[in-house]
């Protein structure tokens, strides 16, 4: 019997967050990355298992991923052509020239920020990395709605962030306080500026490998 209890005490001390993102005029946000950042907690090192953004109709999926401080990912190439993947972002600069399949090499993400990835190649792909510190996060998908499960009791502070969110991050934090009596939603209408991506060109699937 105290085995049992002892088995569900960790359960009894987390909770859910339940985020929903909405626009300004009521549209569900997808690729919404939501960050509950823990009060009280030293950072912790990156996820173990491995993370990949993958090259798949000449577009990255997914658009939007979010990772934690210390991450390897890796770039996979499922398409019939080459890519050249690249970053200029002050949180990570790193570049992968032309290849097919996967690289060998995965990139270390090590500094917490936004990383924008590109094609050299193929000016319309582009990809976002969220590098949290806080190994606490989500993203939203096509109803505008991301859970974070099995959150330790405690105070946090979360806050969202957006490819297309017009004001500074920092004006979404909310705080929120976890206990063992149950779990926590939270609603986040935010205003997005126009989406501007480089118009699509048609590659051809005749002769050359780019």
């Amino acid at each position: 019997m105290l085995a049992a209890v002892l088995a569900l005490a960790p359960l009894a001390q987390s909770a859910d967050l339940r985020a929903t993102v909405r626009d300004d005029q009521g549209r569900a946000v997808a690729d919404a990355v939501v960050v509950a950042v823990p009060h009280d907690a030293a950072p912790q090192a990156g996820r173990s298992r491995a993370e990949q953004v993958e090259q798949i109709d000449l577009e990255f999926v997914p658009h939007v991923k979010a990772i934690q401080t210390g991450t390897a990912v890796s770039f996979p190439n499922r398409d019939d052509v080459r890519h050249h993947v690249y970053s200029f972002s002050p949180a990570k600069r790193f570049e992968l020239p032309l290849y097919v399949g996967t690289p060998a090499q995965r990139v270390v993400f090590d500094q917490p920020g936004v990383v924008a990835i590109g094609c050299n190649i193929h000016d319309w792909m582009v990809g976002y990395l969220y590098v949290s510190p806080s190994p606490h996060f989500a993203t939203t998908g096509a109803q505008g709605t991301a859970r974070i499960a099995g959150l330790p009791a405690g105070r946090y502070t979360v806050h969202v962030w957006h490819p297309r969110l017009a004001a500074a991050e920092e004006t979404t934090r909310r705080p929120v306080e976890l206990g063992a009596e149950g779990n926590a939603a939270l609603e986040w209408v935010v205003a997005l500026k126009p989406e501007t991506r480089v118009r699509r060109a048609p590659v051809s699937r005749r002769g050359g490998r780019y």
